[in-house]
């Protein structure tokens, strides 16, 4: 027999290699778990100062858009505008915040941006 090989034909790391692939199945899993239990959680951000409020859902898309009368002013639409954005952004960065945080506690901080996530 070849040295290095078990009598399978294969390297002497079959067994490791078999636990590391179990491993990883029951991360991905885990990790396609916690994915979906975010996707069915909401998000709220406010901004200038509370008058406006947006909700999205942990799929990134809006569930609800509150804006207090008060903050409408004809003559300044562009102050409203940037508003609704940055209530906006901030609870699509809650999202982003949320789903890393959560990957990063079941993969204990390792970079797996090469695997999509």
């Amino acid at each position: 027999m070849a040295k290095g090989f078990n009598s399978r034909g294969r390297g002497g790391m079959g067994m490791p290699n078999m636990n590391m692939m179990k491993k990883a199945q029951q991360m991905q899993a885990e990790m396609q778990r916690t994915q979906a239990e975010l996707e069915q959680k909401n998000y709220t951000a406010t901004a200038a100062g509370g008058m406006v409020t947006a909700v999205v859902s942990g799929k990134r898309q809006i569930v609800s858009l509150e804006i207090k009368p008060e903050i409408v002013d004809p003559e300044d639409v562009e102050m409203l505008q940037d508003a609704v954005l940055a209530a906006v952004n901030e609870a699509f960065r809650a999202v982003d915040d949320d789903l890393t945080e959560s990957m990063n506690r079941l993969t204990n901080g390792m970079n797996l941006s090469g695997f999509g996530l």
